[in-house]
């Protein structure tokens, strides 16, 4: 049973469709970027650029993605069982090599859920075991303005389990994954 405020947000949530993010948010790919068997992913930054970098840990092994492009940088089918230091610490790959990256997704594990300058992020599942994706920036729930004004219902996890959502440590990706894809979006940030 739920309470009257409860059922409100519910039907509040339910009522709002999926919205692309706004600006400055820019999505990576057109579509979501096929990944099977994903169970979770990380943040690096690229030695060179210092560019953000998503470390993709599957089933199929470790991907190397930049959060700008979307290009695959670096693959590895079947990374070294020794080099694994937990479910939640991957090796790093490609121009990451040797370093150890933090993930988040099956195993726990959490990623960024605000940036430095003010957006957060949700998980609200008011159709179990759908999930939906809220962005905002007037504080998160309960999101009292209006839809497409301070926050944004931007994905809606209706086909895949989702396993991770956040923001990278320099607030400037935002990625989700679930059990089948990847999905990302980028945005310049103010100059320190």
């Amino acid at each position: 049973m739920l309470s009257d405020y409860q059922q409100e947000l519910r039907d509040r949530f339910l009522s709002v469709p999926e919205v692309p993010a706004p600006l400055p948010w820019q999505r990576v790919w057109q579509n979501r970027n096929p990944i099977g068997g994903l169970i979770g992913i990380g943040f690096a930054a690229d030695p060179q650029s210092g560019r953000d970098l998503v470390l993709v840990n599957s089933f199929g092994g470790l991907g190397l993605f930049d959060a700008v492009t979307g290009e695959k940088i670096a693959r590895d089918r079947d990374p070294d069982p020794d080099s694994i230091m937990s479910d939640l610490l991957q090796p790093g790959i490609g121009p990451v090599s040797g370093s150890q990256v933090f993930t988040a997704g099956l195993y726990g594990g959490g990623l960024h859920t605000v940036t430095d300058d003010g957006w957060s992020l949700e998980v609200v599942s008011p159709e179990w075991p759908n999930d939906r994706v809220l962005l905002s920036t007037d504080g998160g729930i309960p999101h009292s303005g209006p839809h497409g004004e301070k926050w944004w219902h931007v994905f809606h996890s209706h086909y895949s389990e989702l396993r991770a959502v956040g923001f990278s440590p320099t607030g400037r990706t935002l990625a989700v994954a679930t059990s089948s894809d990847l999905t990302l979006w980028t945005r310049e940030t103010p100059a320190a």
